[in-house]
C-alpha cells in the first residue's frame, strides 16, 4: 500500500512512515471529543491570524534600515544669501519680534510661522559630515526670538539665525503689516 505525503507518494523504506500514518496529535481522551488534557488547556489552538504574527518580518540588525535610509539623503552646499536677502531676514526677524511682543502683552496666540533653515549633517560615518547638509522645514508658533544665542525659537523645535533661509506664514496673518506694529 503506497500512502501520499502532500502531492507525491511515500518512499518505500521512508523512516516517518508510521508517524505520518498517526496524522496530527489530539488531546484529549480517545473517543470522547469532549474531554481535554491539561496541555491542550494550557495550550488552546491559536488563531490564523495571530499565528501569521509570529512568522512576520523583524529588524534583526536593529538601527541597519536608518542607517541605509540616512546613506540615500542628498546633501547640499549651504546657500550663500545676498545683501538684500539678509536684509529682508533682519527686518523679517524684527517685525516678528515686535509682533510676539505685542501678542504676549495681548494675550494672543503668538504668531504661526514656517522656517526655512540649513541642517548640517550629523552623520559621522557620511563624507558629508561637517562639509555638507540639507535644508528642513520647521513649522509652528512663535516662541521667542533669542538675540544673544542668536535662535528663532518655536514650540516645535529652532533654529540658529545663521541657517535660516526664508521665513513664511507670518505676513498672511490677519490685520498684520508693518505699520501696525
Amino acid at each position: 500500500m503506497s500512502s501520499v505525503i502532500g502531492y507525491m507518494p511515500m518512499p518505500a523504506g521512508f523512516p516517518y512512515a508510521d508517524v505520518y500514518k498517526k496524522g496530527r496529535p489530539r488531546h484529549g481522551i480517545p473517543g470522547k471529543l469532549a474531554t481535554y488534557d491539561t496541555f491542550y488547556i494550557k495550550h488552546p489552538p491559536m488563531e490564523n491570524r495571530r499565528r501569521a504574527k509570529i512568522f512576520a518580518p523583524f529588524d534583526a540588525l536593529r538601527g541597519f534600515n536608518d542607517a541605509i535610509a540616512a546613506k540615500r539623503v542628498l546633501y547640499e552646499d549651504q546657500r550663500e544669501l545676498t545683501e538684500k536677502e539678509i536684509e529682508d531676514l533682519d527686518r523679517e526677524m524684527t517685525l516678528l519680534q515686535k509682533l510676539a511682543d505685542s501678542r504676549r502683552r495681548s494675550g494672543e496666540k503668538p504668531p504661526s510661522i514656517c522656517i526655512t533653515y540649513f541642517q548640517p549633517c550629523q552623520d559621522p560615518e557620511s563624507d558629508a559630515f561637517g562639509k555638507k547638509g540639507a535644508y528642513e522645514t520647521l513649522t509652528g508658533r512663535l516662541r521667542k526670538i533669542d538675540p544673544l544665542q542668536r535662535r528663532i525659537i518655536l514650540d516645535t523645535g529652532e533654529a540658529a539665525f545663521h541657517t535660516i533661509l526664508k521665513i513664511e506664514g507670518f505676513n498672511k496673518i490677519e490685520g498684520f503689516n508693518d505699520e501696525r506694529i
